[in-house]
């Protein structure tokens, strides 16, 4: 048999109590209204132990599936840690998620329990008689009123006060993740209990954290971000966190910065973008002397965000790159590596990435192409989940096909081009949205941009490009066409925009990622499809 020190749980957690960690912080946790309360190591494996032990209790057997939908309470880590520790398959639902998208999650999983918070259980409500196999309805923060739902305190108090960890082996299925459904219907990406190996490695390696760190990574535990790195790696060195409930508000953000003095910090370039909106003076008033690094993820990172936290905050900004699919971080910037801004960076130790053909042979540099990892990380997914045609298609001569356009320079640095289908053949040249989005971002009326290809008779497809501007700023013929020129100047005459729509706000999903395949089809006229990962 394995050890239990094969298990996520036990290694983010009971470890670090033998080791005589135990009274070390774990967690601050802060509610919306900055309400605060600290947990330490042994705090954490306590907790999550009872969890775990109330799951056995239940009936729940090593290998189904649990899900969690839940805001960032403290429950949430102890059910996932908790769940983990049973050997159960952990899903999390983002908190937005719709009443049907959660109804394919459940149903297509087999989920057998769930916790959920009092607010959310009308949702669920809605849809539990068309999941037979759900048997257990865990209620946080609240009383169960239907039949099979419990209180969170009552589903512990009938269970042991201590739990046996059950051995896993490092092949064990762990964490479930539901793509986002930004290129089509969501599929559930399987991973194991090995995928700590990775996580462990690239927290120390790309975020830098070590012994005293106070860290804040505010993705969401609906996404992989908000488990990869902000549950399992940072806990898994031993290193404190901060989690707060709070949603984004730019003087709450800094206040958590400031009053935990968090010393790396890892967050989405939608949040700095947003920052960039706010009066310098807020930051001005605000110093973060104990602010080390600043990491984001979830999109690439445009050079005038780099720009922007140098000259106003004071910090170097690092771009990764990862997927739900890779289970960590693949190819970053971090320090001790010169920062291309723009550029994704370099791979990370025992990752081998490249640009490969439809066929499967890697290009030179310089060479437009799909981004491909060479298969066999210890965080790579298992399976798409009932989905093995799916599966198989994402692998082609040892490669993992990620699905996202880049080019790799000849020092080796990757750079983003775009989604497969998001990329413009325009007049036969192949055009980057996120090129035409960032030398937008450069013009002072626009605060958000998206590029799109429509369907052009002439050229195949011409660039459309969607504009929110700035309060202070209206849409107007002149700057219509200081956009078209702008983009012709920074990018070249091949991208410049035919058409230049000027919306309200730019749809992205609970991950940062522009919807450019939602904006095609609302101005088009067409279905929508999946808006599930929709942020509000």
């Amino acid at each position: 048999m394995e050890s239990p020190g094969a298990n996520i749980g036990h290694a983010c957690t009971s470890r670090h109590c033998f080791a005589g960690n135990g009274e070390r912080i774990a967690m601050h946790w802060r509610s919306a209204r900055h309400e605060r309360r600290s947990f330490t190591f042994a705090e954490l494996d306590r907790e999550s132990g009872r969890c775990s032990a109330a799951l056995h209790a239940s009936g729940l057997r090593a290998g189904e599936t649990m899900f969690l939908f839940l805001p960032k309470v403290p429950e949430l880590f102890f059910s996932f840690l908790g769940g983990l520790k049973h050997n159960l398959v952990v899903g999390t639902l983002f908190a937005n998620i719709g009443e049907e998208a959660m109804l394919d999650r459940l149903a297509d999983s087999g989920a057998a329990a769930i916790f959920i918070h009092h607010s959310y259980l009308r949702k669920l409500r809605k849809i539990r008689a068309d999941l037979p196999l759900l048997r257990k309805v865990i209620v946080v923060g609240g009383e169960g009123q239907m039949a099979g739902e419990i209180s969170y305190q009552q589903f512990l108090a009938d269970a042991p006060l201590s739990y046996q960890a059950i051995a896993t082996a490092p092949d064990t299925p762990s964490v479930l993740h539901y793509t986002s459904g930004s290129t089509g219907k969501p599929k559930g990406v399987l991973h194991c209990h090995r995928s700590i190996q990775h996580q462990l490695a690239t927290t120390r390696q790309v975020l830098g954290l070590v012994d005293g760190d106070i860290y804040w990574c505010t993705a969401e535990q609906g996404w992989v971000t908000g488990t990869s790195y902000g549950i399992i790696g940072p806990w898994g060195a031993g290193v404190t966190q901060v989690h707060f409930e709070g949603g984004y508000n730019a003087a709450d953000w800094l206040s958590v910065l400031r009053e935990e003095r968090v010393t790396v910090w890892y967050t989405a370039p939608t949040a700095l973008r947003m920052l960039m909106r706010e009066p310098e003076e807020l930051f001005r008033g605000t110093p973060l002397p104990a602010l080390r690094a600043i990491y984001s993820v979830g999109e690439p990172l445009n050079p005038e965000v780099v720009s922007w936290c140098r000259s106003v905050l004071g910090k170097e900004v690092y771009d990764t790159w990862f997927q739900t699919e890779t289970g960590g971080i693949m190819i970053a910037n971090r320090p001790g590596v010169t920062v291309k801004p723009g550029s994704m960076g370099l791979p990370v130790a025992d990752v081998e990435a490249a640009i490969v053909s439809e066929e499967g042979e890697v290009l030179p540099p310089g060479s437009i192409g799909s981004l491909a990892v060479k298969a066999g990380w210890s965080s790579m997914f298992v399976s798409y989940l009932n989905n093995p045609q799916a599966y198989q298609a994402k692998f082609l001569n040892g490669w993992y096909l990620t699905g996202d356009m880049a080019v790799r320079d000849g020092e080796g640095y990757f750079h983003f081009v775009g989604r497969s289908d998001d990329v413009i053949n325009t007049a036969g040249h192949l055009v980057s949205p996120f090129e035409i989005e960032s030398a937008l971002l450069e013009l002072p009326e626009v605060a958000e941009s998206a590029a799109v290809a429509l369907p052009d008779p002439l050229l195949f497809e011409k660039v459309a490009v969607f504009v929110c501007l700035h309060r202070d700023h209206a849409a107007t013929l002149d700057l219509d066409l200081k956009i078209r020129l702008h983009v012709t100047r920074k990018v070249s005459s091949v991208a410049t925009p035919q058409e230049v729509v000027f919306v309200d706000a730019i749809p992205r999903n609970r991950s940062g990622k522009i919807m450019r395949r939602l904006l095609r089809a609302r101005h088009l006229g067409e279905p929508e499809g999946d808006t599930s990962t929709l942020e509000q």
